[in-house]
């Protein structure tokens, strides 16, 4: 029986989770990095800092990772003590692992910089443990409303496997969207659709980490959309969640487009830059959760 209190815990570590992916981008798309200086858990040496706009937002993303933290240890504990399932457990335990680890990444970043190959991993671990929150809030509305995900009938095998590349070849466009952020090169690409009024600009340095994201971001375009199709073809019970993955990835780009229109001599407009991080985020777990259900219910799987 899944209790009103143990909703409240999981929904709420979710949200607190998005905050925290939230505050990590506009950390990096305001340069706030270093407001706290070299210190860490204190910043500037001191428990509450003097106020700059830089430490406050840094200090800022500090407290919010650090009371989500909390909350994700609840959850993962409350889920342990009274639902010994599988699926459940995996969730609050991917939550709790993926936000130790981030939060190990982040004072790493301030105690020993890194180089933006690094730091574009920090995004990555911050999405993997707002999506194994989200899989947990989803699981237990599923399971309080007494929604059976189980399918009629089985899934074809060939879902599966569609869904899994569909799903790695997303965290390469992710990554290449976190690693522009962190080598300052928004301004690589002018305009939209045409980068620098070009179909195929000069590939060399801002320029070519853009137009790489972009022809990447256009094929994940294409790729959910031939998941979709496939899964409307062949499966009722993923196709509501494959259509909003496809009304997502749609989103996302036009968003990637926003974000284009509102670069302004190199430097993003922090809202939009933060409405294509949220957008992200929901499709990276929409498609995660199209994964689990793949596999468990495909043709000739034991699950039940």
């Amino acid at each position: 029986m899944i209790t009103s209190r143990y909703r409240t815990l999981v929904v709420a570590t979710c949200i607190g989770m998005l905050l925290v992916l939230l505050a990590g981008a506009l950390v990096t798309n305001t340069e706030s990095g270093r407001g706290c200086g070299d210190d860490w858990p204190l910043c500037n040496g001191k428990f509450i800092p003097a106020y700059t706009l830089e430490s406050m937002i840094e200090y800022s993303h500090r407290l919010i990772s650090g009371i989500v933290g909390i909350l994700v240890l609840a959850a993962f504990v409350m889920t342990l003590r009274r639902y010994k399932q599988r699926e459940p457990l995996t969730y609050a335990g991917g939550a709790l692992l993926f936000t130790v680890v981030q939060a190990l990444l982040g004072a790493a970043a301030v105690l020993w910089p890194q180089t933006p190959p690094v730091m574009a991993l920090h995004f990555g671990i911050s999405l993997f443990a707002f999506a194994c929150t989200l899989l947990l809030a989803v699981w237990a509305h599923r399971t309080s409303r007494g929604i059976s995900v189980k399918p009629a009938s089985p899934v074809p095998k060939s879902v599966y496997p569609r869904v899994v590349a569909v799903v790695l070849f997303c965290l390469v466009v992710i990554y290449l969207g976190a690693f522009i952020r962190h080598t300052d090169s928004s301004g690589g690409c002018i305009g939209w659709p045409l980068c620098n009024g070009a179909v195929i600009p000069e590939l060399e340095g801002a320029t070519l980490i853009v137009f790489l994201h972009r022809v990447a971001a256009l094929l994940l375009t294409f790729a959910i959309a031939g998941m979709y199709l496939h899964i409307r073809r062949t499966s009722e019970a993923l196709r509501n969640a494959a259509g909003w993955a496809l009304g997502l990835v749609v989103a996302q780009v036009l968003s990637g487009a926003l974000v284009s229109f509102t670069v302004t001599n190199g430097d993003v407009f922090i809202f939009t830059s933060l409405l294509h991080n949220l957008i992200i985020a929901g499709l990276f777990g929409i498609l995660l959760d199209i994964a689990i259900r793949a596999r468990r219910y495909r043709e000739g799987s034991a699950a039940d």
